[in-house]
């Protein structure tokens, strides 16, 4: 079974976090992701329940018609008290906390929000449903954190160590981990495949944000 999760569109705020609708280029996005995966026969799409994500799933599912399936336990990781705020103020306000993640020894949760390894633990019954779905290819639209906590987990990696994978994914980018029933264990084949997005640079996270928390 291949599974494609899917950062979600540009959203319409640079806001932490907020469940805000995609922009205009996050609908271009969506739509030139959903063009490149029509070959793959797409048989079902997952979502997390926040805008962001439920409106990509619906922008790329143009291109496959098939089912939408919502899981809020695919939403992204809680920033807590930093959600809301702007990245330039985040930097100020908890450069000791950012600090400290940095240094990569322990899965700390962010203040007053969530750890890697509570994603892993809400996000993970998702996946073993899809493995067990019968489907043969599955396309998951959910979000940054999300997609870099579960790849730790599933090379078997420490939960904290999900920052060493890329420094920010690109929005309606690709990593496709395949399920090998027989094992019972997923790989990894791809890693945040943008191709489809690099004939625009407008559409690149470069030309939008300078940093991810």
């Amino acid at each position: 079974m291949n599974i494609y999760l899917i950062r979600h569109g540009r959203q319409c705020s640079k806001l932490c976090n907020v469940n805000v609708d995609l922009a205009e280029e996050g609908y271009h996005q969506a739509a030139l992701l959903g063009e490149r995966l029509v070959p793959a026969c797409i048989d079902a799409v997952y979502s997390s329940n926040l805008l962001r994500a439920v409106q990509t799933a619906e922008a790329a599912n143009l291109y496959w018609n098939t089912d939408h399936i919502i899981r809020p336990e695919l939403r992204e990781i809680s920033f807590g008290d930093m959600e809301g705020m702007a990245d330039e103020d985040i930097a100020v306000r908890f450069a000791d906390f950012k600090k400290q993640q940095d240094l990569m020894k322990e899965d700390i949760p962010y203040p007053g929000g969530e750890s890697a390894g509570d994603v892993i633990v809400r996000a993970l019954p998702v996946f073993e449903e899809i493995a067990a779905s019968g489907f043969n290819n599955v396309a998951v639209v959910t979000h940054g954190g999300v997609i870099r906590s579960m790849i730790s987990h599933f090379l078997g990696m420490e939960p904290y160590q999900y920052r060493l994978l890329g420094n920010t994914l690109e929005n309606c980018s690709i990593t496709q981990i395949v399920w090998n029933k027989d094992k019972q264990r997923f790989t990894m084949e791809r890693f945040n495949d943008y191709a489809h997005l690099e004939p625009f640079p407008q559409l690149l996270r470069s030309s939008w944000v300078d940093a991810e928390n």
